[in-house]
Formats: structure tokens, sequence, C-alpha cells
């Protein structure tokens, strides 16, 4: 009978993040892979667990992927860690949760920490449509990426290393205008945790008089919607919206009576 591939996230700053059921399946599979044995091995001392690790990261997981599918399908459970965070979310376990899946391999991933989602929630932008970005190239299609992403309506997310910070807010108010509304979140569930809110000329102004340090994640209002846009080429579509909304007050006032 084939195992089980479990994704379990981990704490992205405060171990008490973690979950009972996260402890427990590491504390319960045969073969737990981890992004970096030296940083998960502190948390697993942690919580007592005395699993047996093996490192499996971007650079070694096309070459162990499938040897870690032919193990599951022989009967061993197996999870996933990484350093932090859940992942796949711009951590390695994509591959291996697609080499699974195509063979029919059982995967539970269980829910969890990640810092994208405390960070748009907390940003005080619209969080209930948003686009996750990750880590923007740092060169070749960059450019062309943004120019994409200066019309995108929903909120962006963005994850960025403080060394880049200044420079990447100064991309987007260059791409997505000075004006527009962002928040950065900086060591997320940890002690020192920040969040920094205003337009992108005002926080990149910000930052590039103080020393950014930690992980960053960069959340940046959509672009105007399209009908404000129009209306504002054509006004005779802003009176026809107002028309339209006469119309809808007037037929609720009649059914309320």
């Amino acid at each position: 009978m084939a195992g089980i591939l479990y994704i379990v996230p981990t704490p992205v700053g405060n171990l008490e993040d973690m979950s009972y059921r996260a402890v427990r399946i590491l504390k319960e599979v045969d073969l737990i892979l981890a992004e970096d044995t030296r940083t998960s091995s502190v948390l697993l001392r942690h919580y007592g667990i005395e699993g047996r690790l093996q490192s499996h990261h971007k650079f070694n997981e096309h070459k162990t992927a499938g040897l870690i599918r032919e193990k599951i399908l022989a009967g061993l459970n197996v999870a996933l860690i990484s350093d932090a965070g859940t992942p796949g979310i711009s951590d390695p376990g994509f591959l291996l949760a697609r080499t699974c899946a195509e063979e029919g391999v059982e995967i539970q991933t269980l829910p969890g920490a990640t810092a994208c989602i405390p960070a748009i929630v907390s940003s005080g932008l619209p969080c209930d449509r948003f686009c996750f970005e990750g880590f923007l190239p740092v060169k070749k299609g960059r450019q062309t990426l943004l120019r994409e992403l200066s019309t995108e309506p929903r909120t962006m997310v963005f994850y960025e290393s403080p060394y880049r910070l200044v420079k990447t807010l100064e991309q987007f108010a260059e791409y997505f205008g000075p004006d527009r509304e962002c928040s950065v979140a900086r060591e997320i569930s940890k002690v020192h945790e920040e969040h920094r809110r205003g337009t992108l000329a005002e926080v990149a102004a910000w930052y590039a008089g103080h020393e950014p340090k930690g992980e960053i994640v960069i959340v940046v209002a959509g672009a105007p919607q399209t009908r404000q846009k129009a209306e504002e080429k054509d006004p005779s579509e802003k009176r026809s919206r107002r028309h339209r909304e006469a119309e809808e007050r007037e037929m609720d006032t009649d059914e309320g009576q």
C-alpha cells in the first residue's frame, strides 16, 4: 500500500505558530524532507521530533523528486517542510507535489503559516481579491512584468529581499505611480514585526533613510478600476452610470413600500 506525502507549513517567525497536527505528523512520518536540515533541526528539537531528515531544496529537487515518489509508492509516509512557511510558496515543493500527483500519490497539505496572508490582511488594502507575485525576476523579464502589473486591478503581494527593498519600491513608483498605496510588512510573527503604510513614494523615501532587515512582504493597491478610466475619457459614461443607479434606488424604494 502506497504512503502519503504530507506538505507541512512551519512557522515564519514565532515557534508557537506550529499547529498540533503538524507536530503529530512530523513525529509519525518515516521521512522528513527539509530545505535546510540545519535550520529545520532547531524547530524539530524544540518540539521533540526525532524523525529522519533528508535535504530537499531547489538545487537537488529535480534529481530527488522521482526517488522520493518511489519511496512513497513503496509505502513510506513522507513530510515536506521548508525553512519557514508553506512549501511550494516561493519555496521548493511544487515539483515534488506534481511528480507525486501524476502517479496518483495521496497528498495532504496542512493549513498553516505563510507570510503573504498576514501581510495583506494587516495592510488595510482590499484583500477579497488579490494576486500573489512572490519574488520578481531580478533582471530578465522584470520590466516587462512591471508594465503588465501596472494595470492589474487586484491588490498585489510581493516578496523581496531587504537589500533590494528601496530599489523595488522606487521601481513600483515609476511603473505604478508614486501615489499608489502600499504596505511593507517586515519580520512577520517575530519580535520586531513592523508594518509601514503610505504611498509608494512615501514608503520608499522612509526606507531610503533606514536600513531594513529581515523578511519583507510588499502589498500594493491595484490599479484604478477600468470603469473609472472610461468615465474620465467619456463623460457620457459617467452620466449613464448615475442614471442607472438612480433607477435602482427608485426600484428599491418601491419594493420597500
